[in-house]
């Protein structure tokens, strides 16, 4: 039996919220440049909406511009490239982010490899993509790069350790694997197909659950004192008829075995948004001449 540390999230974020805001407050000064973000929502999806609303808020408290484009659900696919295309070549806007899920009639995939690779904050272009799996500079996306900030501010060097990533989607999985093999860890990336998925996972100094299945990851599946990621929010029902918030990991099973843990909600959601700010003052960076 260990002590379980809470990782907190919420207060990293914060903290990293402040540091950028600082940093912008110098690269205005030396460059005369307020850093741009521009967020398309096409649609009325109601989570979406919030998501959009808190990134716009937490721009401008960073001292960043924020650019709103809102279209109609009913919005065609060569009205929403048009816009991603006016954006591209707008110098006041430095990064660019299409809201996902887009409705039905949309091809996703078009749309982001639209996006200027220079200014595509999210991470997802193909061209990101590579770069990063070959280990040159890139914009990554926003929630692996939280989950290695986290990481890091936690064990310190990651190097040598063993990490087991549970799900494989181009958004968390296969970029944090990336990420990881950056900071010198062995990798293991895990999903349904996996044998033994649980004697997989026990091999982990590192065990990070993103497959959105609630409480698919128990606590006989951790090795004693590791760190445990939990990227899933997966909302389930309540007894009373209510809901509440759980991770892919059975959060109270792994108390007692995992050396630490990010709480769900209050772990690795804060640090979207804050990473989203992160490379948009990178974005904006490289764009401006004399702005590194």
């Amino acid at each position: 039996m260990v002590e379980t540390r809470l990782i907190d999230g919420k207060a990293f974020a914060e903290g990293l919220r402040a540091r950028i805001a600082d940093e912008v407050t110098e690269f205005r000064a030396r460059t005369a440049v307020t850093p741009g973000l521009a967020v398309v929502l096409v649609g009325e999806d109601p989570a979406s909406a919030v998501y959009v609303r808190n990134k716009g808020k937490q721009t401008v408290e960073a001292g960043m511009a924020s650019i709103e484009h809102k279209l109609a659900a009913s919005a065609s696919q060569d009205e929403v490239l048009a816009l991603v295309r006016q954006l591209n070549a707008d110098p006041a806007v430095h990064g660019i982010l299409v809201q996902l899920p887009l409705p039905a009639h949309i091809d996703a995939q078009a749309v982001l490899a639209t996006i200027d690779p220079a200014k595509d904050v999210d991470g997802f272009h193909v061209v990101n993509a590579g770069r990063l799996a070959v280990g040159l500079d890139a914009l990554v996306p926003c929630t692996p790069l939280g989950c290695i900030l986290l990481l890091k501010h936690h064990l310190g060097s990651l190097a040598g350790l063993e990490a087991v990533v549970i799900g494989r989607s181009n958004i968390v999985g296969k970029p944090l694997a990336q990420l990881l093999l950056r900071e010198d860890c062995t990798v293991t990336i895990a999903h349904s197909r996996t044998r033994d998925l649980p004697e997989v996972c026990r091999r982990a100094d590192i065990l990070i659950g993103a497959v959105g299945r609630p409480e698919m990851i128990r606590g006989a599946w951790i090795k004693q004192g590791a760190t445990v990621i939990d990227v899933g929010i997966n909302r389930v029902a309540k007894p009373d008829g209510g809901t509440r918030l759980v991770g892919d990991v059975a959060f109270d099973e792994a108390q007692g075995i995992a050396g630490a843990i990010t709480p769900v909600p209050g772990g690795v959601g804060p640090m979207t948004i804050a990473c989203l700010l992160q490379n948009t003052l990178t974005a904006a960076r490289r764009q401006v001449a004399g702005g590194a």
